[in-house]
């Protein structure tokens, strides 16, 4: 029988406590940062010519069920709802004409032939970004619904001084069951990472279903000309190249919110999720190094604990452990409530101990080549 020298689980004790100052570093220095984060406060509001963007391809059921909720918001001042519809063989076309015997701020703009060469949902969004009338756009899916009435208005009063790109939180119905619970933790999960980046002055990636930039940055930056060949990307990758300290503003208010409909099997969810990671490895290397050096420090956590706590001290293992849970609840519990995803909170160790599964599901999309398909 091999004798393992003591000296070995010292290693690996000692690996496990770095593993724990990494983690809370990641909490402490970044994601502390949305738990206690205060929106600036303005001594005058000003409402700005908005106009909303939604590009659908045979999405007729979505427009009928969401499309109301952005027609009837609460701005007074001069907006339009521009809906580009991407070759659909739907009744999109003939639903979008009633729409607009009732709401004359409807741009609808019908495109009938396939863009070569560029893939996704890229073409469509650039003939929507150059054919809308206003400065601030707003992006969101056809498949979301604003949160409340208040959306536009929330999201465009974040453009003050050099700010030319909004983020906004794009939340998943609750609905029961486990499914329900790891989508919306793992939505919750990236918007606590990229929002605290962006407060902290690193902003790396926005969401397609809640984003806002002012027209001037996408054609001062070519569009997406420089990544028209990944399918993927004209949200999370786009906003990785044009975002900075300075021209970079978050909106977490409930009221801007918006609300999609989430997958129904995991089979989808997976493919949903391989598609969005395939962008991850165009991200600037600064990005690219914090978030992997956090999610290896996730994914060796709890390896490491078990494997101490059985041939370690225990007692101390779970003092480590322990001093590391108190801060990771309170900053889940302060950012969930800013979220409007606290319901979540009770469940959260268990969620935490299936992020690393989640992480090892997704893997093979970093080196993987993306479907060229239209989302």
């Amino acid at each position: 029988m091999i004798t393992i020298p003591a000296v070995v689980w010292d290693i690996v004790f000692y690996a496990f406590c770095t593993i724990i100052l990494i983690q809370i570093f990641y909490y402490l220095f970044f994601f502390r940062r949305l738990a206690f984060y205060k929106a600036p406060q303005k001594n005058t509001s000003v409402e700005y010519a908005v106009s909303v963007i939604v590009c659908a391809r045979d999405e007729a059921h979505q427009l009928s069920t969401n499309l109301p909720g952005i027609l009837v918001q609460d701005y007074k001042s001069t907006h339009e709802i521009v809906v580009v519809n991407d070759n659909s063989i739907d009744d999109t076309k003939y639903l979008l004409d009633e729409f607009k015997k009732s709401f004359k701020n409807i741009n609808h703009i019908l495109l009938s032939q396939e863009a070569k060469l560029i893939t996704g949902k890229k073409f469509p969004l650039s003939i929507g970004v150059k054919s809308a009338k206003h400065e601030i756009l707003i992006l969101t899916d056809a498949d979301c619904i604003p949160a409340s009435e208040h959306w536009i208005h929330t999201i465009q009063n974040a453009y003050v001084d050099d700010v030319e790109i909004v983020l906004g939180y794009g939340a998943y119905k609750k609905k029961s069951g486990i499914l329900n619970k790891l989508i919306r933790f793992e939505t919750f999960h990236t918007a606590l990472q990229y929002l605290s980046y962006a407060i902290a002055g690193i902003p790396y990636m926005g969401v397609g279903r809640n984003l806002s930039y002012k027209k001037d940055v996408f054609i001062r930056n070519k569009g997406f000309s420089s990544i028209n060949m990944i399918p993927s990307g004209d949200d999370d990758l786009f906003i990785n190249q044009v975002a900075n300290k300075k021209n970079t503003a978050i909106v977490i208010d409930h009221a801007a919110h918006t609300i999609s409909e989430p997958k129904n099997t995991w089979s989808e969810w997976m493919t949903q999720k391989y598609r969005h990671y395939t962008t991850a490895k165009f991200y600037k290397p600064i990005h690219r190094f914090l978030l992997g050096l956090y999610s290896f420090s996730l994914f060796a956590l709890y390896p490491l604990f078990i494997i101490s706590i059985i041939f370690y001290n225990w007692w101390l293992v779970l003092a480590v452990y322990g001093f590391r849970l108190i801060i990771q609840g309170v900053v889940l519990f302060k950012s969930m409530k800013k979220l409007n995803e606290t319901d979540l909170f009770p469940w959260f160790i268990l969620l935490d101990l299936w992020m690393p599964l989640y992480y090892l599901f997704t893997l093979p999309a970093i080196w993987k080549s993306p479907k060229r398909t239209w989302s």
